[in-house]
């Protein structure tokens, strides 16, 4: 599904703040607030609207330390394998395959220096992988959580 220009505004405003109400979204892109209950209804049953969720700084959670680990895995592993392998770990923020040398990207938060050395080799030691490259982050300078085109 692609979402017109009006509900793609709606569901900008949301992802900035989904405790937006309704009238207050209306009011930013014209509509009435039951015409807009009505377009995130009908977005929710299509699915364009997965679900709604809160964002938390991970620090909050005692997790000082973030980095990426790029994955080089072993011939012919699927993308599944990768995930199957990867869902256990509570401190893999996302993962994905990747093009370029290594198959997948892993974002982990980590309470510490060694806490984040003790995933990287946990997720070294995975069956199918060949080996890992990893790269700490010293400071976030940008980061997105909102879907659609900024309105």
């Amino acid at each position: 599904m692609r979402l017109n220009d009006l509900d793609e505004r709606i569901v900008h405003a949301l992802a900035e703040d989904a405790r937006r109400s309704y009238a207050d979204i209306g009011a930013t892109v014209g509509l009435s607030a039951p015409a807009v209950k009505r377009r995130v209804d009908r977005l929710r049953a299509e699915g364009a609207i997965t679900g709604f969720t809160v964002r938390v700084d991970p620090a909050a959670l005692g997790w000082e330390t973030e980095g990426f680990i790029e994955i080089y895995c072993r011939s012919n592993t699927s993308p599944e394998a990768i995930e199957r392998g990867l869902k256990r770990y509570p401190e893999i923020a996302s993962a994905s395959t990747i093009t370029g040398e290594a198959d997948a990207i892993v974002q982990v938060f980590a309470s510490d220096m060694r806490h984040f050395e003790r995933v990287l080799e946990r997720i070294a030691g995975e069956p199918f992988v060949e080996r890992t490259k990893s790269v700490l982050v010293l400071s976030p300078l940008l980061r997105r959580f909102s879907s659609g085109s900024p309105a």
